[in-house]
């Protein structure tokens, strides 16, 4: 796994620092369908039901459009940003710890509304959101949205944690034995963020107001529990799958996840559950954006806008465990999502969540002194590593 991190680290400092190539203007018509468009996304993301026959938004959208979805999936926002990198995609389902720094590497076009006729659909809230949206410029059309979770074992927490500190500090969970060995962390540098969202917590006096905006005192405060957490971890995770095994075969039974591995082993009669402590949780903010340099534009944005108009925002929403970028597809039946499993998935928490962003050197609230990322890819590798 460093190998890869390493890998990924000369990725980021590549597109965080170099202004490659041209950022293509945005279009003002589309044509016909090329007949394929490439996609990175989440795993879950893109579903034609070949994991459970139920949940395919992707066969009519082909059958209508004639586009071919063609979807490489990445475990990561870094996986992400070196994927769009390479090139050969049209499309990506970035968050916002990747977005900006596709946009700042040209590695994105602008979006023209006008060609989405959804787009007036879209969550008021997400319209501009600052991970997208660069001085009146959209970047790409919102797609999904929420909680990173704590995933446990219902047979060893017969209640709810009410704290992160079950995969941060040593300690007897209650079936009596220790943590130690039995958590997981997530496998990507933005994991400092989770730690500092700790801290802002139960060490106030570190004066944390933003886990993304960290002066080198909160820096490093939040690298010492992260390696503290470091002896208490089986694997760091991120592939959801390999994470829904580890649950299953391997004796873990808590870490920080997605909603999707929740689902997916409540399906399969796994004794989890999920939950969100006290110190709240980070999140992220997905949206559909468009390379600088696709092959495929028209079916590109046939795909966005299928996103808004289709069942797959709703049909989504129940797989995922996320929260759909058109609050309509909560109770308009256009799939299977209904006004209460929106409530559950947390549609009204929007404003208690820590949204994924790209730390950067400049920031209002540390004086512009905070810890850019390039920092947290090298030193994530360190804690890793071990150092």
């Amino acid at each position: 796994m460093t190998s890869i991190l390493k890998k990924i680290s000369v990725t980021v400092l590549a597109s965080t620092f170099l202004v490659q190539g041209a950022m293509a203007g945005k279009l003002t018509s589309l044509g016909a369908g090329e007949g394929q468009v490439n996609i990175v996304a989440w795993p879950g993301y893109i579903e034609r039901g070949e994991t459970d026959a139920a949940f395919d938004w992707v066969t009519k959208f082909e059958e209508q459009t004639g586009c071919k979805v063609q979807v490489k999936n990445a475990n990561t926002s870094d996986e992400m940003v070196a994927l769009m990198n390479e090139g050969g995609f049209d499309l990506v389902t970035a968050s916002g710890d990747a977005s900006l720094r596709l946009i700042a590497g040209k590695r994105l076009q602008e979006i023209n509304t006008d060609l989405i006729p959804s787009w007036k659909d879209v969550d008021d809230r997400l319209k501009d959101a600052p991970w997208h949206t660069v001085d009146g410029a959209h970047y790409g059309t919102p797609y999904m949205w929420g909680p990173n979770v704590l995933m446990y074992n219902t047979e060893v927490f017969k209640e709810a944690p009410t704290s992160w500190n079950v995969v941060f500090e040593e300690m007897t969970l209650p079936d009596g034995k220790s943590n130690k060995g039995r958590v997981q962390a997530y496998d990507g540098p933005i994991h400092v963020a989770d730690a500092a969202n700790y801290l802002m917590a139960n060490n106030p006096d570190l004066g944390i107001t933003s886990p993304y905006e960290l002066n080198p005192d909160q820096y490093k405060a939040a690298l010492d529990l992260l390696r503290e957490q470091r002896k208490l971890v089986s694997r760091y995770w991120h592939d959801a799958f390999i994470q829904m095994d580890d649950f299953t075969n391997e004796g873990v039974v808590a870490s920080g996840s997605w909603p999707f591995q929740v689902n997916i082993l409540q399906s399969q009669g796994a004794k989890v559950a999920s939950t969100i402590p006290a110190e709240g949780a980070t999140g992220w903010a997905d949206t559909t954006m468009m390379h600088a340099d696709s092959e495929n534009p028209n079916c590109a944005y046939m795909w966005m806008e299928h996103t808004l108009s289709s069942n797959l925002m709703s049909d989504l929403s129940v797989w995922f465990g996320a929260n759909p970028g058109v609050p309509a597809a909560c109770t308009d039946g256009r799939g299977m999502q209904t006004a209460e499993g929106c409530t559950t998935n947390g549609m009204d928490d929007f404003d208690k969540i820590k949204f994924w962003t790209t730390p950067v050197s400049k920031c209002a609230s540390q004086n512009d002194t905070c810890v850019p990322y390039y920092r947290w890819v090298s030193d994530y590798i360190g804690v890793i590593g071990g150092r």
